[in-house]
C-alpha cells in the first residue's frame, strides 16, 4: 500500500483508490457525474488533491445512509469545486437530511416489523392478507404496499 506523507498534495487514481478504499473505476464515475474533480496531466493522467479524500469520504457516507447521488450532487454543487468540504459545512448538510433520515429510519423500523406480516400490497395470496386487508381495502389509498408507507401507518 502506497503510504501518503502530509506533504502529498496531489494523488492519482491508483493512489486516491487505495487511500479511500473506493475503486478507481468508482471514482472515475463520480468525476463524470461531476462529485469530485481532478486536473489533468501533459499525459492526460488524472490528479486530484488531497482534499478530494474528504469529497469522497462524504460522497460515500452519504451514499450508506441511503441518500442518492442526485441529492449528493446537488449539495456538492452549493459549493465550488475547489472548496474543501469543512466540519461546519457537513453539519449544515447534515442537518438538511435530518428529516430525510428520520423519515427512512421510520420505513425501515415499519419494514421490519411488518415483514412477516401484510404489507398491504394487494396481491391477497397469503392466508393473513386477505383477514388484515380484506377485499384489498387499501389499494383505495394508492398504489404500492400501503402499510409500509409512511402516509398510512
Amino acid at each position: 500500500m502506497t503510504h501518503l506523507t502530509w506533504k502529498t498534495h496531489e494523488l492519482t487514481v491508483g493512489e486516491l483508490s487505495q487511500r479511500s478504499g473506493v475503486p478507481a473505476s468508482a471514482l472515475r464515475f463520480y468525476e463524470g457525474e461531476g462529485l469530485i474533480h481532478s486536473r489533468r496531466t501533459s499525459g492526460n493522467q488524472r490528479r486530484y488533491t488531497r482534499d478530494t479524500l474528504r469529497r469522497v469520504a462524504f460522497v460515500r457516507s452519504s451514499q450508506r445512509v441511503g441518500i442518492p447521488l442526485s441529492r449528493i450532487r446537488g449539495v456538492l454543487s452549493l459549493f465550488p469545486k475547489d472548496h474543501v468540504l469543512t466540519k461546519e459545512d457537513w453539519a449544515r448538510i447534515s442537518e438538511c437530511w435530518r428529516a430525510d433520515l428520520t423519515d427512512r429510519i421510520e420505513q425501515l423500523e415499519n419494514l421490519r416489523d411488518r415483514l412477516t406480516d401484510c404489507i398491504g400490497c394487494g396481491c391477497l395470496s397469503i392466508d393473513k392478507c386477505a383477514l388484515a386487508n380484506p377485499y384489498d381495502k387499501l389499494g383505495e389509498q394508492g398504489a404500492g404496499a400501503r402499510r409500509l408507507l409512511k402516509s398510512s401507518c
